[in-house]
């Protein structure tokens, strides 16, 4: 994981130890300056104030004449050669010279004219001492601290970030939930992540025993289905045969014959969808138009007696390499639909090289009927008796499966319509 909380945690403490390091070098080049100016300068105004109290008390007090501070005095009324000639045109204040290893004070009295000059390697050196050695300490104890705390809260976290690797390799279709049995977390799992990983291996163990059930239940009962249907379908062939047959009962027979197939087609594609999606299932290539004109045919039937015109149009060829009876259970769904809220007006099926779009004047739906038409077991209209509202959510998932496009549009009162684009 690129992201993951440990390289987050890192970020955030370099993060922290860049500007804690930029505060405390911006901290020390003031506490440089203040020395270098601020303190010096203080340092010199109470040497001169102390001079002048020892040259008040006794006037032939030489200068101050030390390690750091050279002094230089100019009576009142007296010249000023007898000063190096860097400080003779310097005005009453402090003075750092340039080009020049000097701070200078210069300090007036009544009786004459006082300089005070500490040299600059002084004053860097205080500055070093109380300015950048304090600096250097503090950024070694920051460092230390954050690097401390870092591979601390690293320990952790560690817990967190084992727990999110496992995970991540989990199969949505078959999450493998072993590693976080409790008897094979690490040592170092402990407290609310350990409640955690029993959490998710107790998830992952129900999500896998349901995926399981599911795919067996559809796969048993779509093959316990085929022996009655296969009963019925060659009973109702013998039946065909009878050259007196009337023609209600022989109408009849058809329509049982044809109520087989779709139900053979709608067991395919309960076992399609039962299958991982990684099996590819049988596959052939097939004209869609003949799928289609077979479910409008079937489709009349259920409009029998009903003021509703249903047209098939074809704009072009269009062939698919699928299962078959997957597009006959799509479009035969859609039809029914169709067929069932429709009380009068007409039903128009058009296929195209690359959809197939059937439209309706039925009673339509409402934007919030529309966004949950895919939803299992959900029916726009209960009171009708048709339906169970599973239709359209399997269409949707065989849709999926294949990469086709399902679209619905709709306004109550103006009908609906009901796309399939094909990739």
């Amino acid at each position: 994981m690129p992201h993951g909380l440990p390289r987050k945690i890192r970020i955030a403490f370099l993060l922290q130890a860049v500007l804690a390091s930029l505060a405390i070098v911006l901290g020390g080049f003031l506490v440089s300056l203040v020395i270098k100016h601020g303190l010096i300068n203080t340092v010199l105004q109470e040497e001169a104030n102390y001079y002048w109290s020892l040259h008040s008390a006794s006037p032939v007090q030489p200068p101050p004449n030390t390690q750091n501070i050279r002094g230089y005095l100019v009576p009142t009324g007296q010249s000023s050669l007898n000063l190096p000639s860097n400080l003779r045109e310097l005005p009453v204040g402090f003075h750092e010279l340039e080009g020049s290893d000097q701070l200078v004070l210069v300090d007036e009295r009544p009786a004459g004219r006082l300089y005070l000059v500490f040299l600059r390697s002084q004053a860097e050196r205080l500055a070093f001492w109380f300015g950048i050695v304090p600096v250097l300490l503090i950024l070694l104890a920051v460092y230390a601290v954050s690097w401390i705390t870092y591979r601390s809260s690293r320990r952790l976290v560690s817990p967190v970030n084992w727990l999110a690797r496992r995970i991540s390799h989990w199969d949505p279709r078959n999450p493998d939930a072993s590693e976080l049995a409790p008897d094979r977390l690490p040592a170092d799992v402990q407290g609310e992540t350990r409640q955690l990983a029993a959490s998710l291996h107790s998830l992952a163990t129900r999500v896998s025993e349901h995926v399981s059930r599911e795919r067996n239940f559809t796969r048993d009962a779509s093959h316990e289905l085929r022996t009655p249907l296969t009963v019925i379908r060659v009973a109702s062939d013998m039946a065909l045969g009878d050259p007196d047959l009337p023609p209600r009962l022989q109408r009849g027979l058809q329509r049982i014959q044809r109520a087989g197939r779709d139900m053979e087609a709608v067991i395919d594609a309960f076992l399609i969808l039962a299958r991982e999606s990684d099996i590819e299932p049988q596959s052939e290539l097939f004209e869609v138009a003949d799928v289609v004109r077979h479910e409008v045919d079937s489709a009349r039937e259920m409009l029998a007696g009903r003021p509703v015109e249903l047209n098939l149009e074809v704009t072009g060829p269009n062939q698919l390499h699928a299962p078959p009876r997957v597009m006959q259970v799509v479009v035969g769904n859609l039809l029914r639909n169709a067929c069932s809220y429709t009380n009068q007006g007409r039903i128009d099926v058009e296929v195209a090289p690359d959809r197939v779009v059937i439209r309706d004047t039925g009673i339509g739906m409402s934007a919030e009927e529309l966004a949950k038409v895919f939803e299992p077991f959900y029916r726009t209209d209960p009171s009708r008796p048709q339906g169970t509202g599973l239709g359209l959510s399997i269409v949707r998932r065989l849709c999926d499966r294949f990469g086709w496009d399902v679209e619905l549009s709709s306004e109550p009162g103006r009908g609906t319509v009901a796309t399939i684009r094909f990739a």
